[in-house]
């Protein structure tokens, strides 16, 4: 609980500041929903010092919606999601924005009320399953934890309620499989589980961080699968958080592509993936169908991630674009960072290429990879 001249914190994070941060522009998705986040960033106390590693974000999910946010590692996607739950480690905080979730602040809430919020209106599948889930517990009672903190159920009432959840998730004997333990789990069983623990206490949004990671492509499609059927017999909000764009478009709605801690190219998944205008966006997309450069190589983005630290001023992607050269743009892509701007009715995009007419469109060497559908 806050007390009279305290400031009030956030999971063990202090609030420094309240509303946008500076040079914040609101993107095309911040009115309306289940989750509403504006103008977030995320970075280290001052006595630390370093740069924010989410900077002025912007995010919406609407009931039965999937959002993908989609990037490489090091983006800042998972501090985004951790952020919603105010689950930050101890090196980062929110230095600024609104998370608002059915209504409330998220950001305002004392710690009893975020215990309420954390798996039983917001529910979570973390990276790693088979890591997430205690060795020493079986895994029926660790699926009726929820159940017993969130509904209130009996021991009893919750043991039989974990064992229908894991037959709804697709595991087979599950009177059986609730009295084994996580060793006992292949990686894919483990991933059901974690679902069926995530979904228990019946939430309104599920935060999936990479969903899909380690499992081989046939265990990926049938988790894809499982959770989209959940969605739409829940009316369940969805938050995919992933690198690989070739799982997207089997079951996002729109699309969130981030780097270096701010989104670039937001918009419908069919409009991000059949027509992407970022440069960053289209070299993933060559990236994940594997795209052949010759013979001998496979088609990779030049250089490395930028961090915080590399990033003074100008487009966080410039070192790694060669579409400034192309339409003769580097010396304005150095010197300013562009807005995330409209470029059609749903999408926008964050590049000077994009954004002023005169400098033609990004990527315009040649048409965008087909669309990547994964079989389910």
């Amino acid at each position: 609980m806050t007390h009279a001249g305290q400031e009030p914190r956030r999971g063990g994070h202090v609030i420094r500041g309240q509303g946008r941060a500076p040079g914040h522009h609101a993107g095309a998705a911040t009115s309306g929903g289940l989750l509403q986040v504006e103008g977030l960033s995320i970075g280290p106390p001052p006595e630390r010092g370093g740069r924010l590693v989410v900077e002025s974000l912007d995010l919406a999910i609407c009931p039965g919606e999937v959002l993908a946010l989609v990037g490489e590692s090091g983006s800042g996607k998972t501090m985004t999601a951790l952020s919603l739950l105010r689950l930050l480690p101890d090196v980062f905080d929110i230095c600024a924005g609104s998370i608002r979730f059915d209504g409330r602040e998220i950001c305002d809430m004392a710690e009893t009320q975020l215990n309420e919020v954390r798996g039983g209106k917001i529910g979570m599948i973390f990276q790693q399953p088979q890591a997430m889930l205690d060795p020493t517990a079986t895994v029926g009672s660790q699926v009726a934890e929820s159940l017993r903190l969130h509904r209130r159920l009996n021991q009893r009432d919750a043991r039989s309620r974990a064992v229908e959840l894991l037959r709804e998730v697709g595991i087979p004997e599950p009177e059986e499989r609730a009295r084994n333990y996580a060793h006992q789990m292949s990686g894919g069983m483990a991933q059901r589980i974690m679902i069926a623990a995530a979904l228990s206490a019946d939430p309104k949004l599920l935060i999936a961080d990479e969903p899909t990671t380690a499992l081989d492509v046939t265990v990926q499609a049938q988790i894809l699968a499982l959770l989209d059927r959940e969605r739409r017999n829940r009316q369940l909000a969805i938050l995919l958080i992933t690198h690989d764009l070739t799982i997207v478009s089997s079951l996002a709605d729109r699309v969130a592509v981030m780097y270096a801690g701010r989104i670039v190219e937001e918009g419908p998944a069919e409009s991000i993936l059949n027509e992407p205008r970022h440069p960053y966006t289209q070299a993933l997309l060559r990236c994940s169908i594997l795209e052949a450069i010759d013979d001998q190589l496979l088609y990779s983005i030049p250089s490395v991630t930028e961090s915080g630290d590399d990033i003074v001023k100008g487009c966080r992607f410039r070192r790694r674009c060669t579409t400034a050269d192309e339409h003769g743009i580097f010396e304005m892509c150095e010197q300013d960072e562009p807005r995330l701007s409209r470029y059609n009715e749903v999408c926008s995009a964050r590049c000077w290429a994009v954004s002023c007419p005169e400098n033609g469109t990004a990527g315009s060497g040649g048409p965008p990879p087909d669309r990547m559908d994964v079989p389910l």
